[in-house]
């Protein structure tokens, strides 16, 4: 028995009934020789870890544009806070670790240059509209590996898909990262904006804070902890009725007082009209788009769906560059 077997075994051992055992994964897309040493869900895990994609999050935006600082949210940070907070809650449940941590650090892989901002933009101006979600499953299953994508296994992916608060994931571990995602952005963007002085602890309403807690340490402490001791022995992930009303109606807070900011949004309607800038000018000029794209096209893939890959695959940094290569003149030299 190798090593991965013993922890398959261990896995059925000691994980609740109700978790996803790594030996009973649907598989993947294309078949490939198991590993010796890890179990399918923590090679998805490393394939994720070390992709491009992955890597570039580090200079996506979070919420806030361009903040002047090093403590502001970027969309890695993020990633990173959902997977500890998913962990956490999977852990107490004895659910499969492994395919929680995968399916947090992945979700969000298909994300724009300028969060939302930059999703809203492609959205817009592609022909079959732009979904961050689907976009992380395009990354994983063709744009990743020179073409040959991830090939991750489909508990991985159907985790991905669907971790957005209208998605339903077939998997605890799935339902796990949804919420976490939620969890994590709505306190971190809070952290932000007290930080950025777009608001103060003080101006939480009250009712909120004596359901969830007048502090980040104290909102994330009552929200895992409601979370595990309502989905313990249960073949489900759910909160409390008075937490998961207090959170929502924080979530509709959250929107209101920042989402919608002019302060920490007022740049928005820049990067919107500078994408689809970009996306025109290189459906107008095709043979401009980077080797692996025009292969891509070669392979028969829509041009409109590539240019949004592309742009999709940009940092925030990287966007800015080629806007200015392209539209902004420059000195002339004698």
């Amino acid at each position: 028995m190798n090593f991965r077997e013993q922890l398959e075994c261990l896995e059925v051992e000691y994980l609740s009934p109700y978790a996803a055992y790594s030996k009973d994964s649907k598989g993947r897309d294309r078949l490939e020789e198991k590993c010796d040493m890890r179990t399918d869900y923590q090679r998805d895990r490393d394939r994720i870890l070390h992709c491009k994609s992955f890597r570039r999050l580090k200079h996506k935006t979070q919420v806030f544009l361009a903040p002047k600082g090093d403590h502001y949210r970027t969309r890695l940070t993020h990633t990173l806070e959902v997977s500890q907070i998913a962990r956490s809650i999977a852990k107490a449940l004895r659910l499969n670790e492994d395919l929680t941590e995968a399916i947090a650090l992945g979700h969000d892989l298909g994300h724009t240059p300028f969060g939302h901002a930059g999703e809203s933009a492609l959205n817009s101006v592609c022909k079959d509209g732009f979904r961050h979600n689907e976009q992380s499953i395009r990354i994983v299953e063709l744009l990743e590996n020179k073409g040959q994508g991830l090939n991750l296994t489909r508990e991985v992916k159907d985790g991905i898909l669907n971790h957005k608060t209208s998605g339903t994931p077939s998997t605890l571990e799935g339902k796990v990262v949804r919420l976490s995602d939620k969890i994590a952005y709505i306190n971190h963007d809070m952290d932000d904006a007290v930080r950025g002085q777009i608001l103060t602890e003080e101006e939480i309403p009250k009712d909120l804070s004596e359901i969830l807690g007048d502090t980040t340490k104290k909102r994330l402490n009552k929200l895992i902890h409601d979370i595990v001791i309502n989905s313990d022995g249960k073949d489900d992930i759910m909160m409390s009725d008075p937490v998961n009303d207090a959170m929502v109606r924080l979530r509709e807070y959250m929107f209101e007082r920042v989402y919608t900011n002019p302060l920490a949004k007022g740049e928005e309607y820049k990067v919107k009209e500078m994408l689809i800038q970009l996306y025109n000018y290189y459906i107008n000029h095709i043979d401009l788009l980077p080797n692996e794209s025009l292969t891509l096209i070669g392979k028969g893939e829509h041009a409109e769906r590539v240019v949004c890959d592309y742009i999709a695959g940009m940092s925030d940094q990287y966007s800015v560059n080629k806007f200015e290569e392209l539209f902004v003149p420059k000195a002339w030299l004698l």
